[in-house]
Formats: structure tokens, C-alpha cells, sequence
């Protein structure tokens, strides 16, 4: 227990389904945030963050600056020596087991809440800003609203993008909905994908992508994501 967040280490022999050796990050109500393949660390064993270094790579190739907000275990930022993060991360027991049990080695990340850090930095600093964070009731609220997406829009060159790691239903659901049309405001153009899954009603991941400039991708290296449309939803303000 670090804070209010559960957090657990621990190893098994299988992920979803493949045989091998495997350990994972993960915080209360057995959500994953990670994991590695011990017997080949390099390799990126989850889909949502080879979907994200593709959109990254895909509609960038020459990207340098790299904020992000939750740590998780590392994977995208340890993907990459040649470029520059900055990972904001409220709990530090995070980091410390990403360094302890899953091989990260930079020291790249700030400890506090991720918008504050954020306003900190310069105007059109990045070239992508990615909001992986989660708490056991989801992606944080202020991470959610206008105000926030247009803070990410003001940090970002004139083509960067913001990428957004989201977790619910492609039906019916009204977080999601109203997440995305607030998010719509902001991004002229934008992009949703979701893992599959047997039932629409079924909580899955969900990228959420936007840009100054127009999007693209290559359907066969996005992991199994595929493009979604999401219906209207309400405009999410921060609270008073």
C-alpha cells in the first residue's frame, strides 16, 4: 500500500494466455499497469503501449520531447535512450518499483500531480504529451476537462499531438463519450481506437488522439486497436 493506491509486484507464468515468465505491475482493483517479459525484457508485451509508439512514430518520425503523465513501469519512455521525457508521476513507491523490479534505469520523472507539473512547463515545448494515468476509480478527473486539454494544447509545438491511455465501454458509455467530445474541442483533428472484446459492454482499453494536423496510422502494427466512432457526450469543466 503506498498512500491511497494498492500496489502489487508479483509473477506468473502466463499473460493473456502465452506460457512464459512474466511479472507485472499493478495497482487495486486488479488493474495492470504494466509488465514485462523477464526472459526478454526489451520486449513490449502489452498492446496499448505499441499502439501509442506507433501513433508516435507513425505521424512523427523526427519527435524529441516527450512529456507524460503517470509512470506506470516505464515501458514507452525506457523504449527510448535518443529521446527527451519528462514523466510526471504522483507516487514515488512507482518509481521505485519500476527501478527495483522491471529494469528502468533514467531518471526522467518528477514527483507530483501531473497538470501542476505541467503548467510549469515552457509554451510548445513537446512534441507529444501522453496521459497514461490511473487511480482505482479511473483516469483522474482534472486530466479530463477543457481546461486541461487546452493546458496540453498550449505545451505542444504547432503539429504535436496528445495521446490518451483510457479505460471503458465503446457503447453507452458516458465518461468515455463526454470525454472524448470535450477532448474534440480542443483537437481539430482527432482519432479513437479500441482493443476488441466479446461484448461492447465490456471495459477495454481505449487510445484517444489529438492534433493540430491530421492523423494517420497503419492498421496491422496497432497491436489489435482499431478505429472507433464515439458518441456525443457532455462537456467536462473543472469543478468549482
Amino acid at each position: 500500500m503506498s498512500g491511497l493506491q494498492e500496489i502489487a509486484v508479483y509473477d506468473s507464468n502466463q499473460l493473456y494466455g502465452q506460457v512464459g515468465k512474466y511479472r507485472f505491475l499493478q495497482f487495486s482493483n486488479e488493474a495492470i499497469q504494466g509488465a514485462i517479459d523477464l526472459k526478454n525484457p526489451g520486449r513490449i508485451v502489452m498492446e496499448y503501449p505499441r499502439a501509442i509508439i506507433h501513433l508516435m512514430e507513425w505521424n512523427d518520425r523526427s519527435f524529441e520531447n516527450v512529456f507524460m503523465i503517470g509512470h506506470g513501469i516505464g515501458t514507452i519512455a525506457g523504449h527510448y535512450s535518443d529521446k527527451r521525457f519528462t514523466i510526471a508521476e504522483i507516487n514515488e513507491k512507482v518509481v521505485e518499483l519500476s527501478k527495483a523490479y522491471f529494469h528502468y534505469r533514467s531518471d526522467d520523472t518528477v514527483i507530483g500531480d501531473g497538470r501542476q507539473i505541467l503548467c510549469d512547463q515552457a509554451p510548445a515545448a513537446f512534441d507529444y504529451i501522453v496521459v497514461d494515468a490511473f487511480t482505482k476509480e479511473g483516469t483522474p478527473y482534472h486530466f479530463t476537462t477543457l481546461e486541461f486539454f487546452q493546458l496540453t494544447r498550449e505545451k505542444l509545438t504547432a503539429s504535436g499531438a496528445v495521446i490518451m491511455n483510457l479505460m471503458g465501454k465503446i457503447k453507452n458509455d458516458k465518461l468515455i463519450n463526454a470525454i472524448y467530445t470535450t477532448f474534440r474541442e480542443v483537437y481539430p483533428y482527432t482519432k479513437a481506437f479500441s482493443l476488441p472484446a466479446e461484448d461492447a459492454a465490456d471495459i477495454r482499453n481505449i487510445i484517444v488522439m489529438g492534433s493540430s494536423k491530421a492523423i494517420d496510422y497503419e492498421s496491422r502494427v496497432m497491436a489489435g486497436f482499431f478505429e472507433i466512432e464515439l458518441a456525443e457526450g457532455h462537456r467536462m469543466l473543472d469543478k468549482e
